[in-house]
Protein backbone atom coordinates (compact mmCIF):
# COMPACT_ATOMS: atom_id res chain seq x y z
CA UNK A 1 0.00 0.00 0.00
CA UNK A 2 1.35 3.94 -0.76
CA UNK A 3 2.60 5.25 2.59
CA UNK A 4 -0.08 8.10 3.20
CA UNK A 5 1.38 11.25 5.39
CA UNK A 6 0.38 11.31 9.01
CA UNK A 7 -2.57 13.79 9.32
CA UNK A 8 -1.46 17.14 11.29
CA UNK A 9 -4.31 18.07 13.81
CA UNK A 10 -7.48 16.35 15.05
CA UNK A 11 -9.58 18.25 12.85
CA UNK A 12 -7.30 16.79 9.66
CA UNK A 13 -7.93 13.14 10.34
CA UNK A 14 -11.65 13.49 11.31
CA UNK A 15 -11.92 14.91 7.66
CA UNK A 16 -9.97 12.17 6.20
CA UNK A 17 -12.32 9.84 8.21
CA UNK A 18 -15.55 11.53 7.30
CA UNK A 19 -14.43 11.13 3.11
CA UNK A 20 -14.68 7.14 3.80
CA UNK A 21 -18.17 7.16 4.66
CA UNK A 22 -20.30 5.40 2.26
CA UNK A 23 -17.07 3.91 0.81
CA UNK A 24 -16.91 0.04 -0.53
CA UNK A 25 -13.44 -1.35 0.29
CA UNK A 26 -12.63 -2.35 -3.81
CA UNK A 27 -12.00 1.45 -4.35
CA UNK A 28 -10.14 2.14 -1.40
CA UNK A 29 -8.07 -0.51 -2.20
CA UNK A 30 -7.54 0.44 -5.63
CA UNK A 31 -6.76 4.01 -4.80
CA UNK A 32 -4.06 2.22 -2.48
CA UNK A 33 -2.78 0.56 -5.30
CA UNK A 34 -3.19 -2.84 -3.42
CA UNK A 35 -5.88 -5.80 -4.05
CA UNK A 36 -8.79 -6.94 -1.85
CA UNK A 37 -7.84 -10.60 -0.67
CA UNK A 38 -10.23 -13.48 -1.26
CA UNK A 39 -11.48 -13.68 2.21
CA UNK A 40 -10.18 -12.73 5.63
CA UNK A 41 -9.42 -16.51 6.90
CA UNK A 42 -5.93 -15.25 6.36
CA UNK A 43 -5.62 -11.99 6.30
CA UNK A 44 -7.91 -11.04 9.43
CA UNK A 45 -7.00 -8.21 9.90
CA UNK A 46 -6.90 -6.53 6.40
CA UNK A 47 -9.75 -4.18 6.45
CA UNK A 48 -8.46 -1.98 9.84
CA UNK A 49 -4.96 -2.05 7.87
CA UNK A 50 -6.31 -0.75 4.98
CA UNK A 51 -8.32 2.40 6.47
CA UNK A 52 -5.27 2.84 8.97
CA UNK A 53 -2.84 3.11 5.69
CA UNK A 54 -6.01 5.59 4.13
CA UNK A 55 -5.90 7.91 6.89
CA UNK A 56 -2.04 8.02 7.76
CA UNK A 57 -1.80 5.97 10.76
CA UNK A 58 1.96 5.82 12.20
CA UNK A 59 2.62 3.97 15.44
CA UNK A 60 2.57 0.52 14.06
CA UNK A 61 2.69 -2.03 17.00
CA UNK A 62 4.40 0.57 19.57
CA UNK A 63 2.77 1.07 22.85
CA UNK A 64 1.34 4.26 21.86
CA UNK A 65 -1.90 5.64 20.00
CA UNK A 66 -2.27 4.90 16.27
CA UNK A 67 -1.80 8.35 15.49
CA UNK A 68 0.96 9.30 18.14
CA UNK A 69 1.09 13.04 17.16
CA UNK A 70 -2.23 12.80 18.08
CA UNK A 71 -2.78 10.82 20.68
CA UNK A 72 -5.72 9.05 18.65
CA UNK A 73 -6.57 5.21 18.42
CA UNK A 74 -8.27 3.90 15.40
CA UNK A 75 -10.73 1.51 16.16
CA UNK A 76 -12.40 0.12 13.18
CA UNK A 77 -16.25 -1.93 14.35
CA UNK A 78 -17.03 -4.74 12.38
CA UNK A 79 -20.99 -4.67 12.48
CA UNK A 80 -24.33 -6.08 11.44
CA UNK A 81 -27.16 -5.21 9.19
CA UNK A 82 -28.58 -4.23 12.58
CA UNK A 83 -25.83 -1.96 13.25
CA UNK A 84 -24.36 -4.52 16.20
CA UNK A 85 -21.34 -4.99 16.86
CA UNK A 86 -19.94 -8.73 15.30
CA UNK A 87 -16.84 -9.40 17.87
CA UNK A 88 -15.02 -7.82 20.25
CA UNK A 89 -12.11 -5.31 19.54
CA UNK A 90 -8.34 -5.77 20.28
CA UNK A 91 -6.88 -3.32 22.50
CA UNK A 92 -3.16 -4.37 23.69
CA UNK A 93 -1.36 -7.49 24.72
CA UNK A 94 -1.69 -7.75 28.48
CA UNK A 95 2.06 -6.95 30.28
CA UNK A 96 3.21 -9.89 32.09
CA UNK A 97 6.67 -8.66 33.53
CA UNK A 98 6.65 -6.05 35.51
CA UNK A 99 2.83 -5.55 36.00
CA UNK A 100 3.10 -4.54 39.82
CA UNK A 101 4.48 -1.06 39.24
CA UNK A 102 1.41 -0.77 36.84
CA UNK A 103 -1.44 1.46 37.26
CA UNK A 104 -4.30 2.13 35.39
CA UNK A 105 -4.00 5.79 35.13
CA UNK A 106 -0.09 4.65 33.06
CA UNK A 107 -1.35 1.72 31.84
CA UNK A 108 -1.36 0.77 27.73
CA UNK A 109 -5.09 0.58 28.04
CA UNK A 110 -5.81 3.89 28.77
CA UNK A 111 -3.20 5.44 26.87
CA UNK A 112 -4.91 3.56 23.76
CA UNK A 113 -8.52 4.75 24.61
CA UNK A 114 -7.97 8.14 26.13
CA UNK A 115 -9.39 9.24 22.83
CA UNK A 116 -10.72 6.57 19.88
CA UNK A 117 -11.46 7.57 16.26
CA UNK A 118 -14.33 5.10 15.83
CA UNK A 119 -15.11 3.68 12.27
CA UNK A 120 -17.98 0.97 11.92
CA UNK A 121 -17.27 -1.26 8.92
CA UNK A 122 -20.00 -3.59 7.20
CA UNK A 123 -19.27 -7.15 8.19
CA UNK A 124 -22.01 -9.45 7.45
CA UNK A 125 -20.90 -12.70 5.72
CA UNK A 126 -23.67 -12.38 3.18
CA UNK A 127 -22.08 -8.98 1.75
CA UNK A 128 -19.24 -9.89 -0.18
CA UNK A 129 -16.03 -8.28 1.39
CA UNK A 130 -15.35 -5.97 -1.60
CA UNK A 131 -18.53 -4.45 -1.70
CA UNK A 132 -18.48 -3.85 2.13
CA UNK A 133 -18.74 -0.42 3.51
CA UNK A 134 -17.31 2.03 5.87
CA UNK A 135 -20.04 3.71 8.10
CA UNK A 136 -19.69 7.10 9.73
CA UNK A 137 -16.66 8.18 11.41
CA UNK A 138 -16.69 9.26 15.61
CA UNK A 139 -13.88 11.01 17.32
CA UNK A 140 -14.33 9.90 20.82
CA UNK A 141 -13.12 10.83 24.51
CA UNK A 142 -13.12 8.03 27.02
CA UNK A 143 -16.16 8.62 29.04
CA UNK A 144 -16.12 8.75 32.89
CA UNK A 145 -18.64 6.60 33.32
CA UNK A 146 -17.32 3.90 31.29
CA UNK A 147 -13.86 4.55 31.92
CA UNK A 148 -15.17 3.47 36.12
CA UNK A 149 -16.57 -0.17 35.05
CA UNK A 150 -12.70 -0.65 32.50
CA UNK A 151 -10.76 0.37 35.85
CA UNK A 152 -12.29 -1.63 38.17
CA UNK A 153 -11.69 -4.56 35.22
CA UNK A 154 -8.63 -3.82 34.17
CA UNK A 155 -7.36 -4.16 38.17
CA UNK A 156 -8.88 -7.29 38.73
CA UNK A 157 -7.27 -8.48 35.68
CA UNK A 158 -3.74 -7.06 36.92
CA UNK A 159 -4.15 -8.43 40.21
CA UNK A 160 -4.16 -11.99 38.88
CA UNK A 161 -1.18 -11.10 36.47
CA UNK A 162 1.15 -9.79 39.66
CA UNK A 163 -0.18 -12.39 42.20
CA UNK A 164 1.25 -14.97 39.27
CA UNK A 165 -2.39 -16.49 39.45
CA UNK A 166 -2.33 -16.80 35.40
CA UNK A 167 -4.54 -20.29 35.94
CA UNK A 168 -7.38 -17.79 36.74
CA UNK A 169 -7.08 -15.48 34.05
CA UNK A 170 -10.21 -16.39 31.61
CA UNK A 171 -12.29 -14.52 29.12
CA UNK A 172 -15.23 -15.04 31.60
CA UNK A 173 -13.69 -12.24 34.10
CA UNK A 174 -14.61 -8.02 33.15
CA UNK A 175 -17.81 -6.95 32.17
CA UNK A 176 -16.60 -4.99 29.45
CA UNK A 177 -12.46 -5.68 29.46
CA UNK A 178 -11.67 -9.03 28.85
CA UNK A 179 -8.54 -11.52 28.65
CA UNK A 180 -7.78 -13.89 25.99
CA UNK A 181 -4.79 -15.81 24.12
CA UNK A 182 -2.88 -13.10 22.19
CA UNK A 183 -0.66 -15.58 19.69
CA UNK A 184 -0.04 -17.64 16.68
CA UNK A 185 0.15 -20.94 18.40
CA UNK A 186 0.28 -22.24 21.40
CA UNK A 187 4.12 -22.69 21.54
CA UNK A 188 4.85 -18.85 21.50
CA UNK A 189 5.51 -18.27 24.82
CA UNK A 190 6.61 -14.98 26.95
CA UNK A 191 8.72 -14.96 30.75
CA UNK A 192 5.87 -13.69 33.90
CA UNK A 193 5.98 -14.39 37.78
CA UNK A 194 4.43 -17.48 39.10
CA UNK A 195 2.42 -18.33 41.85
CA UNK A 196 5.55 -18.83 44.22
CA UNK A 197 7.30 -15.42 42.74
CA UNK A 198 9.53 -16.96 40.60
CA UNK A 199 9.78 -17.07 36.32
CA UNK A 200 7.34 -18.78 34.84
CA UNK A 201 6.85 -19.32 30.65
CA UNK A 202 3.54 -18.88 30.13
CA UNK A 203 1.24 -17.85 26.59
CA UNK A 204 1.09 -13.96 25.97
CA UNK A 205 -2.31 -12.76 25.95
CA UNK A 206 -4.55 -9.64 25.01
CA UNK A 207 -6.93 -7.34 26.55
CA UNK A 208 -10.32 -7.16 24.04
CA UNK A 209 -13.17 -5.07 24.82
CA UNK A 210 -16.42 -6.66 24.92
CA UNK A 211 -18.70 -6.05 21.78
CA UNK A 212 -20.92 -4.93 24.86
CA UNK A 213 -18.98 -1.90 25.33
CA UNK A 214 -18.55 -0.79 21.71
CA UNK A 215 -22.82 -1.58 21.51
CA UNK A 216 -22.99 0.96 24.33
CA UNK A 217 -20.80 3.57 22.45
CA UNK A 218 -22.43 3.09 19.24
CA UNK A 219 -25.82 3.51 21.36
CA UNK A 220 -24.94 6.54 22.98
CA UNK A 221 -23.64 7.97 19.79
CA UNK A 222 -25.41 6.80 16.33
CA UNK A 223 -29.28 6.17 15.85
CA UNK A 224 -29.51 2.48 17.91
CA UNK A 225 -31.89 1.45 19.95
CA UNK A 226 -31.51 1.15 23.54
Amino acid sequence: MAPVAPPESEAELLRRAESLAGQRLADLAHALGTQVPADLRRAKGWPGQLVEAWLGASAGSLAEPDFRNLGVELKTIPVGRDGDPLESTYVCTVPLEGACAATWENSWVRRKLARVLWLPMEADRETPLAQRRVGAALLWSLEPDLEAVLRTDWEEIMELVCLGRLAELSARLGVYLQVRPKAANARSLRRSVGADGGSVLTNPRGFYLRAAFTREVLRRHYALPP
